[in-house]
Protein backbone atom coordinates (compact mmCIF):
# COMPACT_ATOMS: atom_id res chain seq x y z
CA UNK A 1 0.00 0.00 0.00
CA UNK A 2 0.94 3.30 -1.03
CA UNK A 3 1.72 5.65 1.66
CA UNK A 4 0.69 9.76 2.06
CA UNK A 5 3.70 12.29 1.66
CA UNK A 6 4.67 13.56 4.66
CA UNK A 7 3.10 16.71 4.35
CA UNK A 8 -0.44 15.57 4.43
CA UNK A 9 0.28 12.75 7.57
CA UNK A 10 0.21 15.27 9.44
CA UNK A 11 -3.22 16.67 8.26
CA UNK A 12 -2.12 20.28 8.39
CA UNK A 13 -4.77 22.30 5.92
CA UNK A 14 -2.62 24.65 3.41
CA UNK A 15 -3.47 27.44 2.04
CA UNK A 16 -3.74 28.31 -1.43
CA UNK A 17 -0.62 30.11 -1.59
CA UNK A 18 1.38 27.36 -0.09
CA UNK A 19 0.04 24.63 -2.56
CA UNK A 20 0.95 26.45 -5.31
CA UNK A 21 4.50 27.30 -3.66
CA UNK A 22 5.01 23.25 -3.24
CA UNK A 23 3.65 22.71 -6.71
CA UNK A 24 5.84 24.89 -8.06
CA UNK A 25 8.74 23.77 -6.75
CA UNK A 26 7.82 20.29 -7.63
CA UNK A 27 7.59 20.95 -11.14
CA UNK A 28 10.92 23.23 -11.23
CA UNK A 29 12.81 20.31 -9.47
CA UNK A 30 11.13 17.13 -11.74
CA UNK A 31 12.03 18.97 -15.44
CA UNK A 32 15.30 20.60 -15.75
CA UNK A 33 16.41 22.59 -18.82
CA UNK A 34 14.94 21.02 -21.73
CA UNK A 35 13.62 22.02 -25.63
CA UNK A 36 9.96 21.31 -26.88
CA UNK A 37 8.87 22.47 -30.43
CA UNK A 38 5.22 24.23 -31.19
CA UNK A 39 3.73 26.83 -32.61
CA UNK A 40 3.60 30.53 -31.97
CA UNK A 41 0.34 31.44 -30.89
CA UNK A 42 -2.23 34.66 -29.06
CA UNK A 43 1.48 36.56 -28.79
CA UNK A 44 1.78 39.25 -27.00
CA UNK A 45 4.40 41.77 -25.83
CA UNK A 46 4.21 44.04 -22.79
CA UNK A 47 4.82 47.25 -21.90
CA UNK A 48 7.51 45.63 -19.76
CA UNK A 49 9.46 44.09 -22.27
CA UNK A 50 8.17 40.25 -21.19
CA UNK A 51 6.29 38.37 -23.95
CA UNK A 52 3.87 36.01 -23.55
CA UNK A 53 2.33 33.28 -25.59
CA UNK A 54 1.28 29.86 -26.12
CA UNK A 55 2.55 26.98 -27.57
CA UNK A 56 0.46 24.66 -29.23
CA UNK A 57 0.36 21.70 -31.54
CA UNK A 58 -2.30 19.12 -32.91
CA UNK A 59 -3.45 17.82 -29.73
CA UNK A 60 -2.66 20.45 -26.34
CA UNK A 61 -0.77 23.79 -26.09
CA UNK A 62 0.49 25.78 -23.05
CA UNK A 63 0.71 28.94 -21.47
CA UNK A 64 4.92 30.85 -22.38
CA UNK A 65 6.49 33.66 -20.93
CA UNK A 66 10.05 34.82 -21.98
CA UNK A 67 11.34 37.81 -19.55
CA UNK A 68 12.66 41.03 -20.83
CA UNK A 69 15.97 40.01 -19.79
CA UNK A 70 15.98 36.68 -22.28
CA UNK A 71 14.39 37.90 -25.51
CA UNK A 72 16.57 41.08 -25.86
CA UNK A 73 19.36 38.58 -26.31
CA UNK A 74 17.55 37.12 -29.49
CA UNK A 75 18.11 38.85 -32.80
CA UNK A 76 14.55 38.07 -34.20
CA UNK A 77 10.57 38.51 -33.33
CA UNK A 78 8.35 35.22 -33.28
CA UNK A 79 4.75 35.82 -34.87
CA UNK A 80 1.68 33.97 -35.11
CA UNK A 81 1.80 30.89 -36.76
CA UNK A 82 5.71 30.53 -36.11
CA UNK A 83 7.16 26.99 -35.48
CA UNK A 84 9.64 27.43 -32.87
CA UNK A 85 11.85 25.41 -30.84
CA UNK A 86 11.95 26.62 -27.19
CA UNK A 87 14.49 25.78 -24.41
CA UNK A 88 12.58 26.35 -21.11
CA UNK A 89 11.48 25.17 -17.39
CA UNK A 90 8.31 24.60 -16.25
CA UNK A 91 6.71 26.54 -13.50
CA UNK A 92 3.85 27.64 -11.87
CA UNK A 93 2.51 31.15 -11.92
CA UNK A 94 1.72 31.04 -8.22
CA UNK A 95 -0.49 34.11 -8.51
CA UNK A 96 -3.06 32.29 -10.25
CA UNK A 97 -2.22 28.98 -10.10
CA UNK A 98 -1.21 28.86 -14.44
CA UNK A 99 1.37 25.51 -15.32
CA UNK A 100 3.42 27.72 -17.73
CA UNK A 101 6.52 27.04 -19.61
CA UNK A 102 9.15 29.69 -19.12
CA UNK A 103 11.24 30.56 -21.86
CA UNK A 104 15.41 30.90 -21.69
CA UNK A 105 16.40 30.80 -25.51
CA UNK A 106 13.95 30.44 -28.67
CA UNK A 107 14.66 29.33 -32.36
CA UNK A 108 13.04 28.63 -35.76
CA UNK A 109 12.08 25.44 -35.79
CA UNK A 110 14.44 23.23 -37.89
CA UNK A 111 17.72 25.81 -37.29
CA UNK A 112 19.23 23.02 -35.20
CA UNK A 113 19.33 20.86 -38.27
CA UNK A 114 20.62 23.88 -39.87
CA UNK A 115 23.13 24.80 -37.98
CA UNK A 116 24.13 21.09 -38.15
CA UNK A 117 24.41 21.23 -41.53
CA UNK A 118 26.21 24.47 -41.48
CA UNK A 119 29.19 23.62 -38.96
CA UNK A 120 29.50 20.42 -40.96
CA UNK A 121 29.96 21.84 -44.49
CA UNK A 122 31.93 24.80 -42.89
CA UNK A 123 34.29 21.79 -41.19
CA UNK A 124 34.74 20.03 -44.65
CA UNK A 125 35.46 23.18 -46.88
CA UNK A 126 38.07 24.23 -44.22
CA UNK A 127 39.90 21.40 -44.33
CA UNK A 128 40.16 21.33 -47.81
CA UNK A 129 41.95 24.67 -47.65
CA UNK A 130 38.91 26.96 -48.84
CA UNK A 131 39.28 29.46 -46.29
CA UNK A 132 43.43 29.45 -46.20
CA UNK A 133 44.35 33.69 -46.20
CA UNK A 134 47.13 32.17 -48.20
CA UNK A 135 44.09 31.52 -51.50
CA UNK A 136 42.80 35.25 -50.56
CA UNK A 137 43.06 37.37 -53.36
CA UNK A 138 43.86 41.27 -53.24
CA UNK A 139 41.54 43.78 -54.10
CA UNK A 140 41.89 46.24 -56.96
CA UNK A 141 43.16 49.28 -55.21
CA UNK A 142 41.42 51.44 -58.22
CA UNK A 143 39.25 49.19 -59.80
CA UNK A 144 38.33 50.10 -63.07
CA UNK A 145 35.05 47.92 -62.91
CA UNK A 146 32.72 46.76 -60.67
CA UNK A 147 30.64 43.45 -60.55
CA UNK A 148 27.12 42.74 -58.36
CA UNK A 149 25.58 38.96 -57.94
CA UNK A 150 22.45 40.15 -56.51
CA UNK A 151 19.23 40.57 -57.24
CA UNK A 152 17.83 43.45 -59.32
CA UNK A 153 15.17 44.18 -56.75
CA UNK A 154 16.87 43.57 -53.62
CA UNK A 155 17.29 46.66 -51.18
CA UNK A 156 20.65 45.32 -50.70
CA UNK A 157 21.48 46.61 -54.46
CA UNK A 158 20.02 50.16 -53.96
CA UNK A 159 22.10 50.41 -50.66
CA UNK A 160 25.23 49.28 -52.81
CA UNK A 161 24.67 51.62 -56.01
CA UNK A 162 24.16 54.35 -53.74
CA UNK A 163 27.16 54.09 -51.80
CA UNK A 164 29.36 53.83 -54.80
CA UNK A 165 28.21 56.39 -56.46
CA UNK A 166 28.66 58.58 -53.58
CA UNK A 167 32.63 57.34 -53.35
CA UNK A 168 33.44 56.88 -57.00
CA UNK A 169 30.71 57.57 -59.75
CA UNK A 170 33.00 57.52 -62.05
CA UNK A 171 33.18 53.78 -62.27
CA UNK A 172 31.50 51.81 -64.65
CA UNK A 173 29.08 48.89 -62.19
CA UNK A 174 28.05 45.57 -64.23
CA UNK A 175 25.19 43.77 -62.55
CA UNK A 176 24.24 40.21 -62.93
CA UNK A 177 21.01 39.31 -61.96
CA UNK A 178 20.04 36.69 -59.86
CA UNK A 179 17.31 35.39 -57.21
CA UNK A 180 19.08 35.24 -54.02
CA UNK A 181 16.16 33.33 -51.72
CA UNK A 182 14.20 30.48 -52.15
CA UNK A 183 14.34 26.33 -52.89
CA UNK A 184 16.84 25.98 -55.87
CA UNK A 185 18.46 29.39 -55.46
CA UNK A 186 22.14 28.57 -54.80
CA UNK A 187 22.10 26.39 -58.17
CA UNK A 188 21.61 30.39 -59.98
CA UNK A 189 23.65 32.57 -57.85
CA UNK A 190 26.85 29.79 -58.70
CA UNK A 191 25.88 30.42 -62.06
CA UNK A 192 25.90 33.94 -61.94
CA UNK A 193 29.22 33.96 -60.37
CA UNK A 194 30.54 31.51 -63.46
CA UNK A 195 29.20 33.98 -65.42
CA UNK A 196 30.97 37.13 -64.23
CA UNK A 197 34.01 35.09 -64.20
CA UNK A 198 33.56 33.79 -68.23
CA UNK A 199 33.16 37.51 -69.06
CA UNK A 200 36.07 38.78 -67.24
CA UNK A 201 34.95 42.30 -68.04
CA UNK A 202 35.02 43.38 -63.87
CA UNK A 203 38.14 43.44 -61.54
CA UNK A 204 36.20 43.31 -58.25
CA UNK A 205 33.16 41.02 -57.94
CA UNK A 206 30.68 42.17 -54.83
CA UNK A 207 28.06 39.08 -53.77
CA UNK A 208 25.42 40.38 -51.64
CA UNK A 209 21.66 40.71 -49.81
CA UNK A 210 20.50 42.12 -46.93
CA UNK A 211 19.81 40.83 -43.85
CA UNK A 212 17.80 38.16 -42.92
CA UNK A 213 17.05 34.76 -41.19
CA UNK A 214 19.30 31.65 -41.17
CA UNK A 215 16.63 30.26 -43.40
CA UNK A 216 16.53 33.66 -45.82
CA UNK A 217 20.09 33.17 -46.16
CA UNK A 218 20.56 29.87 -46.30
CA UNK A 219 21.54 29.75 -50.14
CA UNK A 220 24.80 31.26 -49.38
CA UNK A 221 25.78 28.22 -47.43
CA UNK A 222 25.81 26.20 -49.99
CA UNK A 223 28.64 24.12 -51.00
CA UNK A 224 27.92 24.84 -55.10
CA UNK A 225 28.23 28.66 -54.14
CA UNK A 226 30.92 28.22 -51.75
CA UNK A 227 33.23 26.31 -54.58
CA UNK A 228 32.04 28.98 -57.30
CA UNK A 229 33.31 31.89 -55.21
CA UNK A 230 36.64 29.23 -54.46
CA UNK A 231 36.90 28.73 -58.18
CA UNK A 232 36.11 32.74 -59.45
CA UNK A 233 39.44 34.46 -60.76
CA UNK A 234 38.06 37.80 -59.80
CA UNK A 235 38.59 38.86 -56.01
CA UNK A 236 35.57 38.73 -54.55
CA UNK A 237 33.45 40.45 -51.28
CA UNK A 238 30.59 38.65 -49.32
CA UNK A 239 28.02 41.24 -48.16
CA UNK A 240 25.32 39.13 -47.48
CA UNK A 241 22.85 40.03 -44.22
CA UNK A 242 23.62 41.99 -41.59
CA UNK A 243 26.79 42.58 -39.32
CA UNK A 244 25.72 39.45 -37.10
CA UNK A 245 24.72 37.78 -39.79
CA UNK A 246 28.15 34.70 -41.02
CA UNK A 247 27.50 32.29 -44.22
CA UNK A 248 29.82 29.78 -46.04
CA UNK A 249 29.99 32.65 -48.74
CA UNK A 250 32.12 35.11 -45.89
CA UNK A 251 34.67 32.66 -44.96
CA UNK A 252 35.32 31.67 -48.98
CA UNK A 253 35.58 35.35 -50.40
CA UNK A 254 38.43 36.89 -50.44
CA UNK A 255 37.04 39.50 -48.26
CA UNK A 256 34.12 39.57 -46.05
CA UNK A 257 32.03 42.90 -45.28
CA UNK A 258 29.27 43.28 -42.51
CA UNK A 259 27.03 44.61 -44.53
CA UNK A 260 26.29 45.59 -48.54
CA UNK A 261 26.90 48.93 -47.75
CA UNK A 262 30.39 47.60 -46.45
CA UNK A 263 30.79 45.85 -49.41
CA UNK A 264 30.89 49.00 -51.26
CA UNK A 265 32.96 50.58 -49.61
CA UNK A 266 35.85 47.54 -49.23
CA UNK A 267 35.64 47.90 -53.40
CA UNK A 268 35.91 51.57 -54.41
CA UNK A 269 38.49 53.99 -53.38
CA UNK A 270 36.64 57.22 -51.49
CA UNK A 271 36.44 60.32 -54.12
CA UNK A 272 36.61 62.34 -51.31
CA UNK A 273 39.31 60.63 -49.82
CA UNK A 274 41.87 60.86 -52.93
CA UNK A 275 40.55 64.56 -53.57
CA UNK A 276 41.84 65.57 -49.60
CA UNK A 277 44.82 63.24 -50.50
CA UNK A 278 45.70 64.99 -53.56
CA UNK A 279 45.13 68.06 -51.69
CA UNK A 280 48.09 66.97 -49.08
CA UNK A 281 49.97 66.34 -51.44
CA UNK A 282 49.23 69.25 -53.40
CA UNK A 283 50.44 71.75 -50.16
CA UNK A 284 53.30 69.46 -49.35
CA UNK A 285 54.54 70.06 -53.61
CA UNK A 286 54.08 73.69 -52.46
CA UNK A 287 55.49 73.63 -49.36
CA UNK A 288 58.96 71.75 -50.97
CA UNK A 289 58.73 74.15 -54.17
CA UNK A 290 58.66 76.99 -52.21
CA UNK A 291 61.52 75.89 -49.84
CA UNK A 292 63.61 75.01 -52.64
CA UNK A 293 63.09 78.24 -54.26
CA UNK A 294 64.20 79.98 -50.83
CA UNK A 295 67.14 78.20 -50.78
CA UNK A 296 67.60 78.73 -54.21
CA UNK A 297 67.51 83.04 -53.97
CA UNK A 298 69.55 82.88 -50.72
CA UNK A 299 72.76 81.01 -52.71
CA UNK A 300 71.55 83.63 -55.67
CA UNK A 301 71.62 86.36 -53.89
CA UNK A 302 75.44 85.23 -51.87
CA UNK A 303 76.75 84.54 -55.43
CA UNK A 304 75.28 88.28 -56.49
CA UNK A 305 77.52 89.70 -53.70
CA UNK A 306 80.51 87.53 -54.80
CA UNK A 307 80.07 89.25 -58.75
CA UNK A 308 81.54 92.56 -60.25
CA UNK A 309 78.71 94.76 -61.71
CA UNK A 310 79.44 94.14 -65.89
CA UNK A 311 78.97 98.16 -66.04
CA UNK A 312 82.14 98.50 -63.98
CA UNK A 313 83.97 95.92 -66.11
CA UNK A 314 83.19 97.72 -69.01
CA UNK A 315 84.08 100.77 -67.97
CA UNK A 316 87.42 99.85 -66.59
CA UNK A 317 87.85 98.07 -70.04
CA UNK A 318 86.82 101.08 -71.98
CA UNK A 319 89.68 103.28 -69.65
CA UNK A 320 92.23 100.56 -70.51
CA UNK A 321 91.35 100.48 -74.15
CA UNK A 322 91.50 104.02 -74.51
CA UNK A 323 95.23 104.49 -72.63
CA UNK A 324 96.31 101.10 -74.76
CA UNK A 325 95.21 102.85 -78.10
CA UNK A 326 96.85 106.39 -76.76
CA UNK A 327 99.98 104.40 -75.98
CA UNK A 328 99.75 103.00 -79.31
CA UNK A 329 99.36 105.62 -81.25
CA UNK A 330 102.35 107.04 -79.49
CA UNK A 331 104.72 104.29 -80.37
CA UNK A 332 103.18 104.59 -84.00
CA UNK A 333 104.04 108.08 -83.59
CA UNK A 334 107.91 107.83 -82.52
CA UNK A 335 108.31 104.60 -84.61
CA UNK A 336 107.18 106.42 -87.59
CA UNK A 337 109.41 109.51 -86.87
CA UNK A 338 112.32 107.23 -85.94
CA UNK A 339 111.96 105.62 -89.64
CA UNK A 340 111.69 109.11 -91.08
CA UNK A 341 115.12 110.14 -89.66
CA UNK A 342 116.82 107.24 -90.81
CA UNK A 343 114.95 107.59 -94.62
CA UNK A 344 116.19 111.29 -94.20
CA UNK A 345 119.50 110.07 -93.43
CA UNK A 346 120.04 107.36 -95.41
CA UNK A 347 118.47 109.74 -98.40
CA UNK A 348 121.26 112.08 -97.20
CA UNK A 349 123.71 109.54 -97.89
CA UNK A 350 122.37 108.07 -100.94
CA UNK A 351 122.46 111.59 -102.38
CA UNK A 352 126.86 112.01 -101.53
CA UNK A 353 127.35 108.67 -103.34
CA UNK A 354 125.20 109.10 -106.26
CA UNK A 355 127.39 109.11 -109.30
CA UNK A 356 125.22 111.45 -111.08
CA UNK A 357 126.21 113.73 -108.12
CA UNK A 358 130.04 113.48 -108.56
CA UNK A 359 129.60 113.74 -111.99
CA UNK A 360 128.11 117.38 -111.98
CA UNK A 361 131.42 117.95 -110.68
CA UNK A 362 133.72 117.33 -113.62
CA UNK A 363 133.37 114.10 -113.55
CA UNK A 364 132.68 111.12 -116.12
CA UNK A 365 132.33 107.16 -116.03
CA UNK A 366 133.34 105.18 -118.97
CA UNK A 367 131.40 102.24 -120.08
CA UNK A 368 132.23 99.25 -122.71
CA UNK A 369 129.48 98.86 -125.40
CA UNK A 370 128.12 95.98 -123.34
CA UNK A 371 126.98 99.06 -120.64
CA UNK A 372 129.99 97.32 -118.04
CA UNK A 373 132.20 99.94 -116.04
CA UNK A 374 135.26 100.55 -117.27
CA UNK A 375 136.92 101.15 -113.46
CA UNK A 376 140.45 100.02 -114.92
CA UNK A 377 142.54 100.05 -118.16
CA UNK A 378 143.28 96.86 -118.33
CA UNK A 379 139.76 96.21 -118.99
CA UNK A 380 140.38 98.00 -122.58
CA UNK A 381 142.43 97.29 -125.15
CA UNK A 382 143.59 99.46 -127.71
CA UNK A 383 140.56 100.02 -130.81
CA UNK A 384 137.69 99.43 -128.07
CA UNK A 385 134.63 101.84 -128.26
CA UNK A 386 133.19 103.21 -124.90
CA UNK A 387 130.89 105.43 -123.80
CA UNK A 388 131.44 108.64 -121.84
CA UNK A 389 128.89 109.70 -119.73
CA UNK A 390 128.98 113.15 -118.01
CA UNK A 391 126.99 115.47 -115.38
CA UNK A 392 124.75 116.23 -118.81
CA UNK A 393 124.83 114.34 -121.60
CA UNK A 394 127.31 111.56 -123.06
CA UNK A 395 129.64 110.92 -125.60
CA UNK A 396 131.62 108.05 -127.80
CA UNK A 397 135.24 107.55 -127.98
CA UNK A 398 137.26 104.88 -129.47
CA UNK A 399 141.09 103.95 -127.58
CA UNK A 400 143.91 104.90 -129.03
CA UNK A 401 146.32 104.46 -125.86
CA UNK A 402 146.59 102.25 -122.92
CA UNK A 403 148.41 103.29 -119.70
CA UNK A 404 148.93 101.19 -116.53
Amino acid sequence: MMTEPTLFSNKKILTVSELNRLANQVLTQSFPLFWVSGEVSNLTRAASGHWYFSLKDSGAQVRCVMFKGRNSYLDWTPKEGDKVEARCTVTLYEARGDFQLTIEFLQRAGLGILFEAFEKLKAKLQLEGLFDAVYKKRLPTHPKKIGIVTSPDAAALRDVLTTLKRRMPSIPIVIYPTPVQGKGVARLIANAIDSANARAECDVLIICRGGGSIEDLWQFNEEIVARAIAESTIPTISGVGHETDFTICDFVADMRAATPTAAAELATPSREGLVNALNQLKQQLSRNMQYVFNQRGQALDYLARRLISPSQQIAQQKTQLTQIGYRLNASINQQLQSKQHNVLRLSQNLQHLNPQAVLTRGYAFVQNKLGTIISTSEQLQSGDEVVLTFGVGSAEAKISKIST
